[in-house]
């Protein structure tokens, strides 16, 4: 695919700039030549055929397919279209309207679709748009498609259209840079949004609002990158255009509350309130959030007292939190408590409150009040999701009551939801568990055929219930298939398979493995070692136990 780079200098003398032309290459932005045989052209191509849209038709529209409008009642027909088949339809009807409406409600008609997430069906009307001729595309149809094609996870033909801009004289806006900024965190390109976001500033290539600043100090946080993230703010307060706001900083606080960085979180939050930044609900959400997770109670008290003092009201989010965190840490008076304080003040729990609650009764082994909750909230009027059935699921489970579990499993589709990994690797465990290694094999086939992957928890549930079911060279079977198939087989999932071969009397297989795994690029832990040095010693081969504790220590293991 042929590439072109634009400098800086062609940028401001196509649009018309003077005296800010600079030499330096447009490095981070690669403008690619418009699509060639891609998956996503096909999709393209197929949204096309789905429209029914042929261009060359357009012109040759009867007289009375002719439509007159006027401006502001189709402007009120497009807001008012709540489906793709009523977009698909208005779009034939606009392209046959004599005159053509103007750009900006075509535009009107792709953000509608968009809104629908039907993003290939965009990029088709778009191009049927500029096939037409007649339709001149602007900034702003432009930047839809670049938006779509992010969406899609195709940021590199986002840079093929902002290409376009320069081929129409158009000068690229700040929501075009913000979207391609979007689009680069959205696929964790996070150094070449860096480099963009720096072309931007120093180039001036557009002036950054608050949007552009949220998006950045947002990517940067989710990837990591808090200290970065500060920095951008720092340089907003100092740019005097764009003040930060408290979004910006909930961003930045929430990134070091999930960091553990609490005394730096709070830092923030007093800078706020000191800077005449009105700290919300959001903000100490956050900090609530990552003082329970690090079980500082009096601190989260303090919070509570402070956001009485600046009116600020608790939410929903915010007693889930609170009950969530109190029973994971099996305070469960504690959690009924703060449910009753949550009702009195008019919040009503949700799903995600019985879920938490579930959870730890779960935990305590008390399935008599789990069970209670679960069907309480139907009665209520909620719907227990997946996870509600997941958690009862896991109960039963572990005390070995298998038979509701697994009716509980069946009913899951016949209320229309769909089980995920969780669900299949619960199913699972508890199937090893009592020893249904046949039923539990059929479920691990279709989770499969359901189309869900399998995570490493799934793994190394499948490879312990294979070997504490006798079938340990099944499973050294199953971890080599793994290999072929490019699945990143941990050294965890090699210990599960080394003790089981051990233990099942399958020494030979269990050194094979032992040293292959350094071809593997894998280094044995303590638990690997452990693992063959017991079975030698309960072999009698106490020399050959000996040569494997002078190698652990030789690793300094």
């Amino acid at each position: 695919m042929r590439k072109r780079a634009f400098s800086v200098a062609y940028l401001c003398h196509k649009a018309g700039a003077k005296g800010t032309a600079t030499t330096a290459a447009f490095t981070t932005l690669s403008f690619l030549s418009p699509i060639n045989s891609t998956p996503i052209q096909s999709a393209f191509h197929s949204a096309a055929l789905t429209i029914g849209i042929e261009s060359s038709n357009h012109h040759q529209a009867k007289p009375n397919n002719i439509v007159h409008y006027g401006s502001r009642r189709l402007r009120s027909d497009i807001d008012g279209i709540s489906n793709l088949d009523e977009a698909l339809g208005f779009y034939k009807q606009m392209v046959r309207m004599k005159p053509l409406p103007s750009v900006v409600h075509f535009n009107r008609l792709l953000g509608r679709i968009v809104k629908m997430k039907q993003y290939l069906v965009v990029l088709s009307i778009s191009r049927d748009m500029a096939e037409l001729g007649c339709i001149p595309l602007d900034d702003y149809t432009l930047s839809i498609v670049i938006n779509c094609y992010c969406f899609l996870g195709r940021v590199d033909f986002g840079f093929s259209i902002f290409g376009g801009f320069f081929k129409r004289g158009i000068l690229p806006n700040t929501a075009t840079f913000t979207t391609l900024l979007k689009g680069l965190f959205r696929e964790h390109k996070i150094h070449e949004a860096q480099g963009l976001f720096k072309k931007i500033i120093y180039e001036k290539l557009c002036i950054p609002n608050e949007i552009t600043y949220g998006t950045v100090i947002d990517g940067l946080s989710k990837a990591g990158n808090t200290s970065m993230a500060i920095q951008v703010l720092r340089f907003m307060e100092k740019g005097g255009r764009c003040r930060p706001h408290t979004a910006a900083y909930n961003t930045i606080i929430d990134g070091l509350c999930k960091d553990k960085m609490m005394d730096q979180a709070l830092s923030l939050l007093h800078e706020m309130i000191e800077k005449g930044i009105a700290p919300d609900v959001i903000t100490y959400n956050c900090l609530v959030q990552g003082l329970c997770n690090l079980s500082k109670w009096k601190d989260v008290e303090n919070l509570f007292t402070e956001m009485k003092a600046y009116n600020i009201v608790p939410d929903v989010v915010t007693f889930n939190i609170l009950i969530d965190a109190l029973c994971k840490e099996e305070q469960l008076a504690d959690a009924e408590q703060v449910l009753t304080a949550m009702i009195q003040q008019n919040q009503n729990p949700t799903t995600v409150t019985c879920n938490a609650l579930m959870d730890g009764y779960c935990l305590q082994g008390q399935m008599g009040e789990v069970r209670r909750i679960f069907y309480k909230m139907a009665a209520s009027g909620l719907s227990p999701d997946v996870q509600s059935h997941n958690i009862l699921i896991n109960g039963y489970m572990k005390k070995m009551k298998v038979e509701p579990a697994m009716n509980l499993f069946q009913e899951i589709r016949h209320k229309g939801l769909r089980p995920n990994v969780v669900t299949y690797t619960t199913v699972l465990q508890g199937l090893f568990s009592v020893r249904r290694y046949l039923t539990a094999i059929e479920a691990f086939d279709e989770m499969r055929v359901a189309g869900l992957k399998p995570n490493f928890h799934t793994y190394t549930v499948l490879l312990d219930g294979l070997c504490k079911n006798s079938h340990a060279e099944e499973a050294l079977q199953f971890l080599h298939k793994k290999e072929v198939d490019g699945v990143d087989c941990q050294i965890t999932m090699y210990n599960i398979v080394l003790d089981g071969l051990c233990k099942c009397g399958k020494l030979d297989s269990a050194r094979h493995l032992f040293y292959s795994l350094s071809s593997k690029g894998l280094d044995p832990n303590v638990t690997t070692y452990n693992t063959m040095i017991n079975s030698l010693f309960s072999e009698g081969l106490l020399q050959e136990a000996k040569v494997f504790i002078k190698k652990m220590v030789a690793h300094q293991i």
